[in-house]
């Protein structure tokens, strides 16, 4: 994992020492295979997150090199989005990724059924929220290409101020 003081400030500009010090020491306890990355069975092994169903959507996004596995530097820029120093893009933006899958800037119909069917389990039927999907692509979808932008997403999802309970106490 290395020194955790020894990663660029750049990388860190949300934590100051002490925090890095802390996520330092949170990230090697739940290293458990001390191999100096994060599976999701060791997210896993955190009671908080066991039961979130976009937990694996959270470890895509943190996972920048695509190893299916979270490294020190990118657990700290990860957390680092959940910040309250952090900024309201930064939080709109990880938000937003949790539902555009295959990364290409648009929520697609499938990302958002499939993102939703994480959240909702076998509490619907697919039908109902297939309609779900459609009346919901069709209220922000505001240039009719079928598909949300991060535009479309921030202007109905800032209005919301979820951004403000995006954050991390370290």
């Amino acid at each position: 994992m290395g020194n955790e003081a020894s990663y660029p400030a750049e990388m860190c500009s949300h934590f100051d020492q002490d925090e890095i010090k802390r996520l330092g020491k949170r990230f090697k306890k739940l290293d458990l295979d001390k191999s100096g990355s994060l599976s999701v069975e060791e997210f896993l092994s955190m009671p908080e997150l066991r039961y979130n169903p976009l937990l694996r959507r959270v470890i895509d996004i943190f996972d920048t090199d695509g190893s299916g596995e979270v490294d020190f530097k990118e657990f700290i820029v990860g957390a680092s989005q959940f910040s309250v120093k952090g900024n309201e893009e930064q939080k709109l933006r990880f938000a937003f990724n949790i539902y555009d899958m295959d990364k290409d800037g648009y929520i697609s119909n499938g990302e958002l059924f499939q993102v939703l069917r994480m959240m909702v389990g076998s509490n619907l039927k697919d039908w109902q929220l297939q309609q779900l999907v459609d009346k919901t692509i069709i209220i922000l979808d505001r240039d009719g290409d079928g598909k949300i932008s991060f535009e479309e997403f921030s202007a109905v999802v800032r209005g919301l101020e979820i951004h403000k309970k995006l954050v991390l106490i370290v």
